[in-house]
């Protein structure tokens, strides 16, 4: 057999997209040069990779095994292939992707932005909102870097845990909560809640708490982030729990006040997310060390000033 690498691009191509249109978009070719690609790649395979169901292609079962491999494989050769360079921050001209929970971003980007600027001026940061569904961008290379309380699932991502940071009530000032003596969890589970959730979930690991103890509370409402959830508790008696590192600048520029929570959570993590092929990338080993570094500093700052929650 002789091997053509031009075909295991268009073989990831046309798996990554699933249609013939999408791949030749993808790799800016013809739709009729990469339908003659995907029949090359049937013979070669024995397999039809792609089958037609209705208006759409779908994969065959063989076609979703091999996926993982196929591209894994292509970023190897193309590792292979790519000269080797020592890393010059000063000269270093490149756009990185980060996908940080809006929170975060508030929270520990700025601090990664002066960084950069100050050892890297060509660099760039495109800092881009998360997303309501699962997406592939860490495995496709679309994003460079995640962060977020979540550890991912998939082998092939690797992430660190950077920090941690307790959950804390957030009620307006003069809420009903604020004038007892303190918050019981029975206080707590029979208050109003809104739900922070990008994907607009009504129930979290805070149920699962509550329901040890024999307790349930009310959703009202969700909201897709932290800081348009501290709009509706700012004027309303909603709570919302939080981690205390970001919810503590909030509290205080909207005159909110933090309780502690009566439950007994662990603390929430922080963590910083990437595919595997970048663990040798020299840029990206500076870039998430700078990103270790300020997310690091920004929670246990917040939470070393914040002390105990009142």
């Amino acid at each position: 057999m002789q091997l053509d690498l031009n075909l295991l691009a268009a073989l990831d191509a046309l798996l990554e997209e699933g249609s013939v249109a999408g791949a030749a978009d993808r790799l800016h070719v013809t739709s009729p040069a990469m339908s003659r690609s995907l029949g090359r790649i049937r013979r070669t395979t024995g397999d039809q990779i792609l089958v037609r169901t209705g208006r759409t292609m779908t994969p065959t079962p063989y076609a979703i095994a091999v996926r993982e491999q196929v591209h894994d494989l292509l970023q190897q050769v193309r590792g292979v292939l790519a000269p080797s360079r020592e890393l010059d921050l000063a000269t270093l001209d490149r756009t990185f992707t980060l996908r940080w929970h809006d929170a975060l971003v508030s929270l520990g980007g700025p601090a990664l932005l002066t960084a950069v600027r100050a050892q890297a001026p060509g660099v760039r940061l495109r800092f881009i909102a998360e997303s309501s569904v699962d997406t592939p961008e860490l495995r496709r290379g679309e994003v460079d870097l995640a962060s977020d309380a979540g550890r991912p699932t998939a082998p092939e991502i690797h992430a660190d845990r950077v920090a941690e940071t307790q959950q804390v009530v957030v009620v307006r000032q003069g809420h009903p909560l604020t004038r007892v003596r303190s918050v019981t969890a029975a206080r707590y589970a029979a208050a109003d809640h809104i739900n922070v959730s990008r994907r607009g979930r009504l129930g979290n690991v805070l149920d699962e708490a509550l329901a040890r103890l024999d307790l349930t509370r009310r959703v009202v409402v969700t909201a897709p982030t932290e800081s348009a959830a501290y709009e509706f508790v700012r004027g309303s008696d909603l709570v919302v729990t939080a981690p205390e590192a970001t919810a503590r600048s909030a509290a205080a520029d909207l005159g909110m006040v933090l309780l502690p929570l009566p439950l007994d959570l662990p603390p929430a993590p922080v963590y910083l997310s990437w595919h595997q092929r970048y663990d040798t990338d020299p840029a990206h080993i500076w870039l998430r060390t700078l990103a270790r570094t300020a997310l690091t500093e920004a929670v246990d700052a917040r939470d070393h000033s914040a002390g105990s929650v009142p």
